[in-house]
């Protein structure tokens, strides 16, 4: 059973890339030098829409991972899907790398820590926190740890996608348990750099504030992201006659994780915010006080309304997370309001008060999301749907919960 990239799909994906194409030409062109010289705005979504699907990419090969180091046979129907959800990951490494060099080359102002003039003691912009973090939070530190991550999550997706591939041809279970064992090794290392990166690349943008959830809270949602995109991946694949031996039982599976992820990014949430807010330490509650105020508090508290009641009320009851329906339409809310929290995440410590939406941040969403659905959906076209001797085949077909 092989999927082909073409029809509907592709001109779906070619016309969101060219309208985030002309947003991200209009965007860099014709900015306000008066108000913005920097042109913050546009640097700024870039690395929102850079870092959200670059996430959603790499939660994609968390859980795959996962799913060798736990032994499951449920998801070895879905495996593929996973693989070309982190197929995105190189294109992803490209983007984030040109915002950091543009940060670096002070092309931008998005990290201000990077700025020399913050840590010359006695200087006019000698800033005592920062100076502090500076044996960390140094440009050259940055990039070997940034170069590290990436390396580490490019090997690991490429050396799976191989080995995948090579059991589709050789079968057997010895590549099966190697992949096990790879599998719990990338765990280790994720464990550590999933909120090390968190830290490196949105933390420090509000450089003074720091948050020991914060890691976890960046990786619940970029693994809920994941699961959105995956299920409703598996659900259209599904309505065109793909994915036969996918039955309501695997898409329960799906439905669960959705909600269950959904339920651990909610308690993330509320324990960074209730903790901070009731301390009432200065330092700590600056960072949610530009959030709760002034024109991020509407879309600050929405979207936690919408990514934790929406899932809750909806999915709680189980024919919810087999109907295709609910799913598709909880997803995609959902999905849009995880990425409205990844902009909240970078936004009001780049933009401060000045921000705007219109045509640039939708329209470079639009382009992201038409690049990841087309370099998913090529992704998934160059190999058989159903990985061929996966040895826990049979019992994902006759998964029934």
């Amino acid at each position: 059973m092989e999927y082909t990239f073409s029809g509907r799909p592709k001109v779906l994906s070619y016309v969101l890339m060219a309208v985030g194409a002309i947003a991200l030409v209009t965007g860099f062109f014709m900015y306000d030098h008066e108000h913005d010289p920097h042109n913050t705005r546009w640097w700024a979504n870039l690395l929102v829409n850079g870092f959200f699907f670059f996430a959603i990419a790499l939660g994609a090969l968390f859980f795959y991972a996962l799913q060798y180091a736990a032994e499951v046979g449920w998801s070895s129907q879905i495996k593929r899907l996973f693989e070309g959800m982190y197929a995105y990951l190189p294109v992803g490494a490209i983007v984030l790398l040109f915002v950091f060099l543009g940060a670096t080359l002070h092309w931008n102002h998005l990290y201000h820590w990077m700025d020399k003039s913050l840590i010359e003691e006695g200087g006019d912009n000698y800033d005592v926190i920062i100076a502090n973090k500076s044996s960390y939070l140094n440009p050259v530190f940055f990039w070997v740890r940034t170069i590290v991550y990436l390396a580490v999550f490019l090997l690991f997706a490429r050396w799976f996608r191989k080995k995948s591939l090579e059991e589709d041809r050789i079968g057997g279970t010895s590549i099966h348990k190697l992949m096990y064992k790879r599998g719990a090794l990338f765990l280790v290392f994720f464990a550590v750099f999933s909120s090390t990166l968190s830290w490196d690349w949105i933390m420090s943008i509000d450089a003074h504030w720091y948050s020991t959830l914060f890691g976890w809270y960046v990786f619940s949602g970029m693994w809920v992201g994941a699961i959105i995109f995956a299920t409703i991946l598996a659900l259209w694949l599904k309505s065109q006659g793909l994915l036969s031996k996918v039955n309501d039982s695997h898409i329960h599976d799906l439905g669960k994780w959705m909600f269950a992820i959904s339920m651990l990014w909610s308690y993330l949430w509320v324990s960074q915010f209730l903790l901070i807010w009731y301390s009432n330490i200065p330092e700590e509650v600056t960072y949610f006080m530009e959030r709760i105020q002034g024109e991020y508090k509407l879309p600050f508290l929405t979207m936690f309304f919408i990514n934790f009641a929406i899932p809750f009320y909806v999915l709680i009851a189980r024919d919810a997370k087999r109907n295709p329906v609910f799913l598709v339409l909880t997803g995609c809310v959902i999905f849009i309001g995880h990425f409205v929290d990844t902009y909240l995440l970078v936004i009001p410590g780049t933009m401060f008060n000045h921000n705007h939406v219109g045509f640039l941040e939708i329209g470079m969403f639009l382009g992201f999301l038409g690049l990841f659905i087309f370099v998913v959906l090529r992704a998934i076209s160059k190999a058989p749907l159903v990985p061929v001797n996966h040895p826990f085949l049979n019992e994902s077909e006759n998964h029934h919960i």
